[in-house]
């Protein structure tokens, strides 16, 4: 008689085409949540949601980038404590789907692979690449070890880890470099775990990204559902059909309008889904907030950044809100088993605080002192961010105006060379910009030896195809009429770093501001006060043009009022204070409208046609 401990097990049963949970058949009914989205105060509330849904999976992205922004230093405290999130979801009653790249995509800053990697100009990112290959094996030695004790084999709740992302779509089409990362991640945690890849739904995405001894999975939205299984069925046979990515809903660019999904279709397609006996991950759940400077851009025929949102039209909003979608959702998932028996937990409560009008700090060429501490680097050409080692946000370049320009005079960059927008003044006066693939030519006046000061922003790395080795800044040489531009003195703007010390607030306070606001890139500043709430909120800035939030040192990420559609920027209760006054800091990069006026709502606006979203 021996005592035979129950371990848990979780394997694929290719006899029966389902995944076995203890031995027993077992489908799993998922959605996306990106705990990088969302603050960690909430991850509980969301996954509540989610459970009290009736998933019983969850499906999770590690970004690289989000734990080691600066090479060697990981971190995972606070918003970064993945093994937290693991947990809550494992006291939630949830199982994970974990995805932990390296490469990721999820409309993130360089799909989650981290900028200093560019610091090597001819790296080949997502390939065999020895010095790409050697950040990612340290990199992976660090997390994998991490997750071990997490697999659900070894008594957590992560049951199946996704080798790298949609390999398939890659240009490179490497086998040495897949199986390179299947050696890593067999290692680190074992032969027993079910590792798996996603591709979209082609036959080359499938051949390039699929490899033996990983689980081939799909992705497809509300299309054809019997067509995508097929091709999974032509590289799997055998085994459970997975539609790793059904999408909920979709992303947005600024500049587009503003995604929406059929609540309809998505119920028809994922009940056909689940009569089918496959298993599910609805992309997104809840999407969440690129806040800072996270968002991820494409660049298909030109670039295009993603909008500080990932509402995504999501069954949760990006607030975490129940929607009419999630309903319906919940009521398809009722016929296919039990759904937890309660109420949903309600929306967080919202508030409209009103209307804050703000104050001119001074222009950014002027607050070079504050916001620059390490002043500038002396280069005959210009330095790019990642030379400077400055990966995200905005670098001030300054140079003098070669020769008197009496005449409206060409500055031009031939090559392309703007990464992704420049703000062009003249002795402190705003005169145009410039912008990646749209803008290449402005004119410029002034007197020889004036000051020309160009300041230019990182609007987000490529994260999908095969322009992510996307470096930023001047790329290339800026020509002024018939002159090159040269001897440059090049700032790093540590603008974040600033605020947090209680910038500009601390300092500016005592001296009432009576400047006027002309165009071209300031900061302004207000405050909130108290009022004895801090609930969710929604700031639109009416009239202003494009910039940068931070409330109470907290970056909220980018607005665009002007180009649209997202028009309110989501304001997380927790970051509010409510006995203190809170601290509001824009930077506007065009200009700001004569009312310096900004508004708390208490409902988004996702879309630029009011009544939309």
């Amino acid at each position: 008689f021996s005592l035979v401990s129950a371990k848990n097990t979780f394997s694929i049963d290719y006899k029966n085409n389902c995944f076995l949970k203890d031995g027993k058949p077992f489908q799993y009914i998922s959605g996306s949540i990106h705990y990088s989205r969302i603050p960690q105060y909430y991850w509980k509330d969301r996954l509540m949601k989610m459970y009290m849904s009736g998933l019983n999976a969850i499906q999770v992205y590690v970004p690289w980038n989000f734990h080691e922004a600066v090479q060697g230093v990981q971190d995972f405290t606070g918003d970064r404590d993945l093994e937290y999130f693991l947990h809550l979801a494992n006291q939630t009653g949830l199982l994970v789907i974990l995805r932990p790249g390296p490469y990721i995509c999820a409309e993130w800053e360089m799909g989650g692979l981290p900028a200093w990697l560019l610091q090597k100009p001819s790296i080949r990112l997502r390939s065999a690449d020895t010095d790409y290959m050697q950040a990612v094996s340290t990199w992976l030695a660090v997390l994998l070890p991490k997750m071990k004790p997490w697999l659900y084999i070894n008594g957590g709740n992560i049951i199946t880890v996704q080798v790298e992302n949609e390999y398939g779509s890659y240009y490179a089409c490497d086998y040495n470099y897949m199986r390179h990362l299947r050696t890593l991640f067999r290692s680190f945690l074992g032969e027993d775990v079910v590792l798996f890849t996603t591709d979209g739904n082609t036959d080359k995405e499938m051949i390039c990204g699929t490899l033996e001894g990983l689980y081939a999975t799909i992705d497809f939205g509300t299309g054809l559902v019997t067509e995508a299984f097929k091709r999974q069925r032509r590289f799997e046979p055998h085994g459970p059909l997975v539609n790793s990515e059904f999408y909920t809903g979709w992303l947005d660019h600024w500049g587009d309008q503003h995604a929406m999904v059929d609540a309809q279709k998505v119920t028809k397609v994922l009940g056909e889904m689940l009569t089918m006996g496959a298993n599910v991950n609805m992309y997104m759940f809840e999407g969440g907030t690129n806040f800072g400077y996270w968002n991820g851009a494409d660049h298909d025929s030109r670039f295009r950044s993603v909008v500080t949102s990932y509402d995504y039209d999501a069954p949760l909003t990006e607030a975490g809100d129940p929607t009419e979608k999630l309903l319906a959702i919940r009521d398809v998932i009722t016929q296919f088993g039990e759904v937890p028996s309660g109420p949903m937990p309600p929306a967080t409560p919202k508030f409209a605080y009103g209307f804050v009008t703000l104050k001119k700090v001074g222009n950014v060429s002027s607050l070079l002192d504050l916001i620059s501490p390490l002043g500038p680097v002396k280069s005959h050409y210009p330095l790019t961010f990642e030379e400077m080692k400055q990966y995200y946000g905005y670098m001030l370049y300054r140079t003098t105006l070669p020769r008197d320009l009496t005449e409206p005079t060409p500055l031009i960059s031939p090559l392309n060379g703007v990464h992704d927008r420049a703000y062009v003044s003249v002795n402190g006066t705003f005169q145009g910009l410039l912008e990646r693939d749209t803008t290449l030519v402005m004119n410029v006046t002034g007197k020889q030896e004036d000051m020309l000061d160009i300041l230019v922003e990182n609007m987000g790395r490529v994260n999908f195809g095969s322009k992510i080795n996307d470096h930023k800044g001047l790329l290339s040489d800026l020509i002024l009429g018939k002159d090159i531009l040269t001897d440059w003195q090049i700032y790093p703007l540590d603008i974040d770093g600033a605020i947090v010390r209680g910038w500009p607030h601390s300092v500016h306070q005592k001296t009432p501001s009576q400047m006027k606001t002309d165009a071209g890139p300031a900061f302004y500043y207000g405050t909130l006060p108290p009022n004895g709430l801090a609930w969710d909120s929604f700031l639109k800035l009416k009239g202003w043009t494009k910039g940068q939030v931070w409330i109470n040192g907290v970056n909220l990420g980018r607005y665009w009022s002007a180009r649209g559609p997202q028009q309110t920027l989501y304001v997380p209760g927790p970051l509010l204070r409510s006995s203190l006054p809170n601290n509001i800091t824009v930077l506007e990069l065009e200009g700001a409208p004569a009312h310096l006026q900004v508004l708390f709502m208490d409902r988004p606006q996702l879309s630029t046609t009011v009544g939309k979203s």
